[in-house]
């Protein structure tokens, strides 16, 4: 039999009554559409005491401007994405030229709006794209930072020079320093990396960082169980020494001040969970269980203690280090490297118990360094349970230091407060490591 082949012809797929591709779309533009009224939503509140006509662009113009961005995608996927550019150019012109209305007219110079404008018409076409989730999220990440405004411009306002420098620093190291180091061995007798040292000078300045910030942002003079959270990420052995000091100048909140120290000491073991699950896993399966005890029964003590404590009325600020310096920096790097060549050394020579020598010996001054070398020798030259009962020797020495800080300048109700506990939440780490 002779005649034409029958051609195969899709036939689009119909769901009550519309294509799949239009119901894609139109649930696409929904949400461009929701993506503007969110971020209107937050313009038309920042202005809601301005007269009619005194708003350039509210809740109803950013929803139309979201939608609009979603639209011309659309049209853009059929006559090509120079025509969705073209757009968002006579878009930024309509703003720029109202931008110097405003200018003349109320003398307003922030160009917030028309960049809020241009996003939201941004986002809109985004997610006509296929990224609707993205658009969603930068949507509200866009709508928070405009919310915010009175509250980063007050964070802002506290920061003096030194600080703003101290970021800088800390972006000079992490993000321009850390990529161009070797990342591999420079010495054929101990697990020396020099990009992985640096890595470690960069958490844990991050971490001092942090701490740091947030005693700046929060203030200080909530008491000393605040100090002694926010405290205890840069130093809980400053803060002990701060809290310690306070002792005799207000007798009566010995609660209060061991409470703070406590706390900042509690930190400290939960800072070595941390720097041990990301760079020795098998030495953080080993000591989570006791560290996170100690941790968790040190808090819960001093919540206790807090809970019984005085009305804490203090006004003095406590001195707290700058949160980053270069040369500090430099330092706890030449530090760590020189912990990590001075225990391989005593192991060749003393076998593990040079390794407990110096580990009691330098965690009087530091735990992160002698944690952060037993971390990386522990992967190659050392075994697990040896790092682990060496880390422990240093958190009792340096807790010992911390607790002769509370007697020495405070007096001896803290310190046996302080003391005490301490003993009871390291007996209880060390008892749990001892039955693994």
């Amino acid at each position: 039999m002779s005649g034409n082949p029958v051609e195969s012809v899709a036939v689009p797929t119909v769901t009550g009554g519309m294509h799949l591709a239009d119901l894609s779309n139109f649930k696409a533009l929904g949400i461009a559409l929701a993506i503007g009224l969110l971020i209107g939503l937050e313009r038309g509140w920042q202005m809601r005491d301005k007269a009619e006509g005194m708003r350039v662009a509210g809740l109803r113009t950013h929803g139309l401007l979201g939608l609009l961005g979603g639209v011309w995608a659309l049209i853009a996927q059929q006559l090509g994405p120079l025509l969705l550019g073209l757009v968002f150019l006579s878009l930024s012109l309509i703003l720029l030229v109202a931008y110097r209305g405003g200018v003349k007219r109320f003398a307003d110079l922030s160009i917030t709006g028309s960049v809020a404008s241009l996003l939201t018409f941004s986002l809109g076409a985004l997610t006509l794209s296929g990224h609707s989730m993205l658009a969603v999220a930068a949507a509200v990440v866009v709508t928070s930072l405009l919310g915010y405004k009175p509250l980063l411009h007050d964070w802002i306002s506290r920061l003096d020079q030194e600080e703003v420098h101290a970021t800088l620093k800390l972006l000079l190291i992490s993000v321009v320093v850390l990529p161009v180091l070797p990342n591999r061995d420079i010495v054929s007798w101990a697990p020396v990396n020099l990009y992985q040292i640096w890595w470690m000078v960069v958490l844990i300045a991050a971490i001092s960082y942090l701490g740091y910030f947030a005693i700046r942002i929060a203030g200080d003079r909530h008491g000393p169980l605040l100090t002694g959270i926010c405290g205890g990420l840069v130093s809980s052995t400053v803060v002990t020494l701060n809290l310690s000091r306070l002792a005799v100048q207000l007798p009566g909140l010995h609660n209060a001040l061991a409470a703070g120290i406590l706390t900042a000491c509690a930190t400290m073991p939960a800072r070595i969970v941390l720097l041990s699950w990301l760079f020795n896993k098998a030495l953080f399966q080993c000591l989570w269980p006791a560290l996170v005890l100690m941790s968790v029964s040190t808090y819960l003590a001093a919540f206790l203690l807090w809970r019984s404590a005085a009305d804490y009325r203090e006004q003095q600020a406590f001195k707290l280090e700058n949160p980053f310096q270069l040369g500090t920096a430099l330092k706890f790097g030449a530090l760590l490297l020189a912990v990590m060549l001075l225990t391989q050394w005593m192991r060749d020579y003393f076998g593990d118990m040079g390794t407990y020598v110096l580990a009691a010996i330098s965690g009087i001054a530091d735990v992160d360094a002698i944690t952060l070398s037993l971390a990386q020798m522990g992967k190659s030259t050392m075994q697990t349970q040896t790092a682990a009962y060496a880390i422990l020797l240093a958190v009792i020495s340096n807790t010992g230091f911390k607790v002769t800080l509370t007697w020495v300048l405070g007096d001896s109700r803290l310190a046996s407060l302080v003391g005490g506990i301490s003993v009871l939440s390291l007996g209880l780490a060390g008892l749990v490591l001892a039955v693994q």
